[in-house]
């Protein structure tokens, strides 16, 4: 099938704006890789550095440069139960590596900040700026430039995107990123769903909202909401830098090990048959990226990678904004009902066809771009095949052709919606995103009088004191990533929705991020120019009338003098605690949202 057009001419056109990054980018990453391998140019003394900790044979391997040697960059840690299952993969993959005739070394770990627990917390204000350090931090770990290849262990939210960027400034250098796979289905997300808005209503008290949530987040694994985790996961696997139906295979299992030795497989094999093709920056092009933004649209991903997207493709040369999200999204039919936008888990969703499926009806219908380059060669079909074990061996059939499960995952031509599960919004009060796939009809436009609230708490003690039982839209200026590093505003969430299930219509604008996570509430998010650089958002007032149209894209303040009075400050208060400080002037040069909220 060929290419829609409207989808070849947004490429076209991603492609002649980034002409100038992106040939001096892959200059420079060829330079790099016409050096051949990493080690020949490095003394002795530095060789036998770094092999010091390696066994006899290694090291002999090592210092006689007969042999690929394989990066590990780890964001294991015990504080995410995603990368949890992280603790002995580099003990396994260097096991692996040495039946591929190939050496693996950790060259460094990264930080990887567990939203879950930072949520409506002062932590919460320096996650977002945990992308940039971890593309530093895998930067320095490659640095040691021992390598052929590259394996990145990074799952949830700011990690896997922090690992790529990094990554990219290694783009000259064979890369796969290794998953770890979900838990397996605890309670469902709307029994969980409901226990947090009883909880917010004081209807149970925090005993039985523990267990509640102990019951859905109960294992090593991924959490199995479809949030930034797992939109990460699906990211990764249609831009061809994970193995085919790799993203969803819970931990523990058969599958998931015989994996893992495959993806060290390909690296080792690929860094011995040098290819420039099969290269990271090569894999990262303009029609890559593309492919991750309908991927994003198709299954109403997280909003975050309305942000993350930007700046990873940026670190490959390629300029993207939010107009190439807008007019693709009017293209991009929603194709799943995943939670927060339905009541299935990504097992549900894997079950049913998953990322296979997706794939192969995407390019069945010239929604995709199918010649791009993968870490399995050239071509995106080969993402509709599906693992499986065979005489304990891996095999690769055929995906399902049909969807196994038509309230999860849907044909192009029988679309949940015909346009995408993400708006972009504009109007005087600025640029916006808005999830709006699990938005009901009935409250995709809301006209209604503003709530200004200094702080996410500030909004949720009005709710206790019965202040909010009426149709309003909340804004919340004052939290994008110049004023306090962009928190996510996700404990908003339980309150609004229970307005919103008594019958009122309720929004919520601001220049915070919101995650994957806003649900059923419409939500303005990202907005642009923040209140922090002057934005309108900083003038509307309590009392003032908004108009949030999540079919048109309008947003507007209605009130004809917004426009003439004085912008509104903020102090910079929360400066300080828990080493807040030290991001301070990281805030003052970070970019704005629509320019991927980077300090680099």
């Amino acid at each position: 099938m060929m290419i829609n057009n409207k989808i070849e001419n947004i490429t076209k056109r991603i492609i002649l704006r980034s002409q100038k990054t992106r040939e001096l980018y892959l200059s420079q990453m060829l330079s790099q890789f016409d050096k051949g391998f990493s080690r020949s140019h490095l003394s002795c003394g530095n060789v036998v550095h770094a092999a010091a900790g390696c066994g006899t044979e290694d090291k002999a391997a090592l210092g006689k440069n007969i042999v690929p040697n394989i990066a590990i960059i780890t964001a294991y840690n015990d504080m995410l139960s995603a990368h949890k299952t992280y603790e002995n993969y580099p003990e396994i993959l260097r096991k692996y590596s040495l039946k591929y005739n190939a050496v693996a070394q950790v060259a460094g770990g990264v930080p990887a900040m567990c939203d879950g627990v930072t949520q409506g917390q002062p932590g919460m204000e320096m996650s977002l700026f945990s992308r940039d350090v971890i593309s530093l931090s895998t930067v320095l770990g490659l640095s040691h430039n021992m390598f052929d290849g590259v394996l990145c262990l990074g799952i949830c939210d700011k990690i896997v995107p922090g690992l790529l960027i990094g990554g990219l400034k290694f783009g000259h250098l064979i890369t796969a990123f290794v998953p770890g796979g979900p838990m397996e289905t605890g309670i469902s997300n709307e029994e969980k769903s409901k226990i947090r808005q009883d909880f917010a209503e004081g209807k149970i008290d925090r005993e039985a909202l523990l267990k509640g949530e102990s019951d859905s987040y109960h294992s090593p694994g991924t959490c199995t909401f479809y949030g930034t985790a797992n939109s990460n996961q699906m990211l990764m696997e249609i831009m061809g830098i994970q193995l085919p139906g790799s993203s969803f295979v819970n931990p523990g299992t058969e599958l998931r090990d015989i994996l893992n030795e495959e993806v060290v497989k390909v690296i080792a094999q690929t860094s011995i048959n040098k290819s420039f093709d099969k290269t990271l920056c090569n894999i990262v092009s303009e029609k890559t990226i593309v492919n991750a933004i309908i991927g994003l649209l198709a299954t109403g991903g997280s909003t975050n990678h309305t942000i993350h997207l930007i700046a990873i493709a940026k670190a490959a040369g390629i300029i993207i904004n939010w107009d190439d999200f807008s007019e693709l999204s009017d293209i991009i039919p929603l194709l799943t009902r995943v939670y927060p936008n339905g009541a299935a888990d990504v097992n549900h969703f894997h079950a049913a066809g998953g990322m296979g499926f997706l794939i192969y009806t995407l390019l069945e219908n010239g929604l995709l771009h199918n010649d791009v380059n993968t870490i399995l060669g050239f071509g995106l079909d080969k993402y509709t095949k599906e693992p499986k074990i065979k005489e304990n061996k891996l095999v690769w059939e055929e995906g399902p052709k049909k969807s196994l499960n038509e309230s999860i995952i849907r044909k192009v031509s029988n679309p949940f919606q015909l346009k995408s599960g993400l708006r972009m919004m504009s109007g005087n009060i600025g640029r916006a995103v808005m999830k709006i796939s699990a938005i009901d009809s009935k409250q995709m436009i809301i006209q209604a009088e503003a709530i200004v609230f200094e702080e996410q708490e500030d909004l949720i003690k009005a709710f206790k004191n019965n202040e909010l039982d009426k149709d309003f839209i909340a804004v919340l200026p004052f939290q994008g990533p110049k004023q306090n590093g962009m928190p996510e505003l996700h404990q908003l969430t339980p309150t609004l929705t229970i307005l919103q299930r008594r019958g009122f219509k309720v929004g919520l604008i601001t220049d915070g991020r919101m995650s994957g996570a806003s649900g059923k509430i419409p939500a303005a998010i990202h907005v642009v120019p923040e209140a922090r650089d002057g934005g309108l958002i900083a003038k509307i007032q309590t009392g003032d009338i908004i108009l949030m149209n999540a079919i048109t894209g309008e947003l507007k303040c209605m009130d004809q003098n917004v426009n003439n009075r004085a912008i509104r400050t903020k102090d910079n208060s929360n400066v300080f605690g828990l080493g807040r400080e030290l991001f301070f002037n990281m805030r003052a040069q970070v970019s704005s949202s629509e320019e991927g909220a980077s300090f680099l």
